[in-house]
């Protein structure tokens, strides 16, 4: 039988979970594929295709790593537009510092009262902050998604970088609300002690 890493299109991230080349992704149908990959490549289903049960054991690690991979870069807005931008050979400048001010001036205000919210607690801070980080990571996927379409490569650099920015940010304010909800059940707890 042959290599069962090559059997799925491995090398194309959009073609392995059967979405379109594109910014926009499905994601329902995104975590679907996931699961029916999972099992597909799961160990036990791979070893009913190959006899030497080593070989089935490193393929099917081999195939459920790229297919983990795929599915971080597909569903995350940053890596997502990430890999779009390395496919179409502009990922290049992705690196380089924002040089937009007045985002990074916003962006390291909303970073420091972030910071402060997490460390004192404060859920309405963080309960505020939240739409507002929601608000620019979609501006900053529209933008992004139309670059990309009209080839403005240099927009799209621009916004993917922003995203990046973004995402972490959305993520910290995400794990402070659950550290916040966390430590009010905690509290919680005490009183049945």
């Amino acid at each position: 039988m042959t290599d069962i890493t090559q059997e799925a299109q491995f090398d194309n991230f959009f073609a392995l979970f059967e979405q379109p080349v594109q910014f926009d992704v499905n994601q329902s149908s995104l975590d679907q594929h996931l699961r029916l990959l999972q099992k597909r490549y799961h160990p036990d289903n791979v070893a009913k295709n190959l006899t030497d049960a080593a070989q089935a054991q490193q393929q099917s690690e081999q195939a459920s790593a790229l297919i983990n991979q795929a599915y971080q870069a597909l569903s995350a807005p940053d890596s997502r537009a990430s890999y779009l931008l390395d496919m179409a050979g502009q990922a290049q400048n992705l690196e380089h510092s924002i040089a937009d001010l007045d985002f990074l001036e916003d962006a390291m205000q909303m970073r420091i009262e972030l910071d402060e919210a997490i460390e004192d607690k404060d859920r309405p801070t963080l309960q505020q902050l939240h739409p507002q980080i929601t608000e620019r990571l979609t501006k900053q996927s529209k933008r992004f998604s139309d670059a990309y379409q009209s080839k403005d490569w240099q927009t799209a650099i621009d916004a993917t970088q922003k995203l990046k920015f973004l995402v972490k940010l959305n993520a910290d304010v995400t794990t402070g609300l659950d550290e916040v909800a966390t430590s009010e059940h905690s509290d919680d707890d005490d009183l049945y002690v």
